[in-house]
């Protein structure tokens, strides 16, 4: 019986592991599919443009560019999920011991200069930024290029999408700021169990919604580690007030997205090999903590 339990318990653990990245890849894919049938059905507005040569080149710019943007998110998602940053398979000897060094009880080792301990993926990580609880893991030395450039794309993705859906805005309030109105953006989900909404203008309303909250969220993180890595400092660094391993902004940059750090954002195809190994770090300011 305990061991039944035991692997119910496990299964249910793996399960809300994998949930946030689910619950992304749901929602990028809804927002994209939405997107494209504002496009292909609802645009342009005017019904003499519908058909003119016009709006096909419209349509085709406009479905080439999101699907260009979803193609980078996915991708970049999976390369961050499939690139370890940890220390598993890194020598860490050989080099000494300096300042910064720590001796990790956990992994049992010891651990260079700007490496901790996380304690959700139970390992120490190599340049350790933190946590991301929305794809399960570490941001980190080898994966920090694909966690900003699949933020990026995600962000000008929702840009687009808000603005694709501003029309869904325009069309809810045409009739002047109602308490129907209202309440169909604020809480769709709530129309639609009462029955004062179709399936269709909840699932227009509801990923409208969306695309203005997950753009607002989505710029905080993004301009956040945009003013980090233009810093070089993690958001542990940062916490404590700390530069010390600043090299300039074109020496940071490249020791966050590698040497073609100028143009690798564009695809995870275009190689950007990293300068450093994650484990050694020349320091130019302060290593003490000023709060």
């Amino acid at each position: 019986m305990t061991s039944l339990a035991s692997k119910a318990f496990c299964r249910v653990e793996r399960l809300c592991h994998h949930l946030p990245v689910l619950l992304n890849t749901f929602l990028v894919f809804s927002i994209t599919g939405e997107v494209s049938y504002l496009v292909l059905v609802e645009a342009p507005l005017e019904a003499d443009q519908k058909k003119t040569e016009w709006s096909a080149w419209w349509k085709a710019v406009h479905l080439l560019a999101q699907y260009f943007m979803l193609v980078n998110i996915c991708w970049n998602a999976m390369l961050f999920l499939r690139t370890s940053p940890s220390i598993k398979g890194v020598f860490l000897g050989g080099e000494g011991m300096g300042q910064g060094w720590r001796y990790c009880y956990t992994c049992e080792t010891h651990t260079p200069p700007r490496c901790s301990h996380c304690y959700d993926c139970n390992v120490c990580v190599l340049r350790r930024d933190h946590h991301c609880v929305f794809f399960g893991r570490c941001v980190g030395f080898r994966n920090y290029r694909y966690f900003l450039s699949c933020l990026l794309f995600m962000w000008s993705g929702l840009l687009y999408a808000t603005l694709m859906n501003a029309e869904v805005f325009i069309v809810i309030l045409k009739e002047g700021v109602t308490l129907h109105s209202v309440l169909l953006l604020l809480i769709p989900w709530i129309m639609l169990v009462s029955g004062q909404v179709s399936a269709q203008a909840f699932a227009f309303a509801f990923i409208a919604d969306t695309c203005v909250v997950g753009f607002l969220l989505v710029s905080a993180f993004f301009f956040f580690h945009l003013f980090l890595m233009f810093r070089g400092q993690t958001t542990r660094e940062w916490y404590s007030n700390r530069r010390p391993y600043s090299l300039g902004l074109p020496g940071n940059l490249s020791h966050s997205l590698g040497i073609r750090w100028y143009i690798c954002w564009l695809s995870p195809l275009i190689q950007s090999p990293l300068p450093g190994d994650g484990i050694n770090f020349r320091v130019t300011g302060s290593l003490d903590p000023t709060r």
